[in-house]
Parts: C-alpha cells; structure tokens; sequence
C-alpha cells in the first residue's frame, strides 16, 4: 500500500470532433471577416500610427489566443501515467471503477474524456477536453484573450455596421441584427452586408460569453472552488485570495495573463492540496 503506482485510466486520445466543429466555426468566422475587409464595407479609415497600432494590438491578442489554445489542449489533465502516492488513500481518496484506480481528493471521471480528471472543473465542450489541474491556467487566459480578440473585431467594424443600420428602418435593422441568414435568403441583404452582421453578431455573442466565463471562473480562482465544489457549497480549500491565487496560476500569478509562454510553475501536483488548517488560517 504504501508504493506508489501508475494510475491506467482510460486509452484513447479526448474526442475531435468538438475541436473540429469549433475549428470550422472560427474559419467561417475568419474566412468572412475577410470578406468584409476586402470586399465589403471594411474597417474605418486609419492613419498610419492608428494602423500600425491596430495590426500591433491584433497580433499580440493572436499570439496570446493561439498559445493558450496550444497549452491548454497540450496540458493532459488526466491521471494518464501520473504516479499516485499509496500513503494517500483514505484521506478524501475514491475508486473509480471505470477507471480501475484509485484517484486523489477533487478529482472525478469525465464520460466524454473517459478518465478521471486531477482537479476536475468541467469538461469544455467547444475544445473537447476537460478543465483540470494542468490546464485551468491556459483556460482562463484564454477566455481573457478570445473576450479581447472578439471585443476588437467587434469595436473594428461598429461604424460600418452602423452606417449599414442608419441607412434603413427599424424593423430591418432587427431583422438582420436576430436572423441574417433569412435576410440574406430571401434577398434583403447583399452577401457583404450579410457578412458584415453576421461576423459583428457572432463577435459580440462571442465576447459576452466569455466575458461571463471568465468573471464566473474569477469568481471560483479567488475562491480556491471548482465548478463542482461551488456547485455543493463547498470550500474545504479555500487558503484566502493570495494563496488561491499562486495555487491555480503560479508565483507569477499577476504575470501570466500576458504571455502564454511565461515560466509559472505550479506549487502542487494536483494529488493533494492545502486546506486552511495547513497554512494556519484557521485554530489548529
């Protein structure tokens, strides 16, 4: 009992098609906003610093967008090939017997992923893996980042948009702000129109529900919660902002959120956590 051994889990890599369906999605989405530059109403006329500005600011938000995407999809959350320390079952420990293991405290099994999860949060649908230890860092960062790139696209053609909007009624600015694509069928809007509300809408719904993401999710890191333990109203981890703060994110916590690549490590290993008692916050 007392060696540790290799948790077996689940084979078999997350399922694709999520990543796959949100991968055509983000080129409809590209492929259009491409369309309306070039072809359509396009951005507003900049000066040369204002440009430089705006492809400087793009590229940055791309970089950061596209790392985290990679780290998070990198980042295996699973107990796949993680030793697991014998001395701990017992204390808040549970066997799984899908996966035929013994698995640490806040952890659980995902049916879509097939294993349990160290940490787990929730599984995201839209990448096709679960939130877990490894990857919860990459994950709000890139909820910070899509929120960003959408916000700007969005600010980016506002003003052709709205010119579009001013020139008709009411009922037709409603109608091709809720149901562009029955615009477009029937003949009301040109294609480059219709790019232009579709792209707009897309991005705002986009930004707002990362937006919400991101403030629920801040919510649970100041708290020390996962989704699942802030669902049941638990808070057997929370060591105070601080501490709630370098455990998810690192010693360099305020860093991380503008470079995907900077150097944070973890101070656990996603077996066993801190309680308040462990770092004095409460009587002993």
């Amino acid at each position: 009992m007392g060696q540790p051994w290799v948790a077996r889990g689940a084979e078999g890599a997350p399922a694709r098609l999520p990543l796959l369906l949100t991968a055509l999605w983000a080129a409809a989405v590209v492929l259009e906003l491409a369309y309306v530059m070039v072809l359509g109403p396009g951005p507003p006329p900049l000066g040369p610093l204002a440009r430089a500005l705006q492809v400087a600011l793009a590229a940055y938000q791309l970089l950061n967008l596209l790392g985290n995407v990679g780290l998070f999809l990198r980042s295996d959350p699973s107990i796949r090939g993680v030793m697991l320390a014998g001395r701990g079952v017992g204390q808040g420990w549970a066997y799984c017997y899908q996966c035929q293991s013994q698995v640490p405290p806040r952890s659980g099994h995902c049916s879509a992923c097939r294993v349990c999860i160290l940490r787990r949060d929730h599984h995201c649908r839209l990448l096709g893996r679960c939130v877990g230890f490894h990857n919860y860092r990459p994950f709000l960062c890139l909820l910070l980042h899509a929120a960003g790139v959408l916000l700007h696209v969005s600010v980016l053609l506002s003003p052709a948009l709205s010119a579009l909007l001013r020139a008709h009624s009411a009922l037709y600015t409603v109608a091709l702000l809720l149901l562009p694509w029955l615009m477009l069928l029937t003949g009301k809007v040109s294609l480059a129109q219709f790019a232009l509300a579709f792209v707009v809408d897309t991005c705002v719904a986009g930004a707002l529900l990362c937006g919400a993401g991101l403030l629920f999710h801040g919510m649970l890191l100041l708290r020390g919660q996962t989704t699942w333990e802030w669902a049941r109203g638990q808070h057997s981890y929370d060591l105070g902002t601080c501490h709630n703060l370098q455990a998810a994110l690192g010693p360099r916590w305020a860093l991380v959120w503008f470079w995907p690549f900077l150097a944070s490590p973890l101070p656990g290993d996603g077996i066993s956590f801190q309680t308040p008692a462990d770092v004095g916050l409460v009587a002993s």
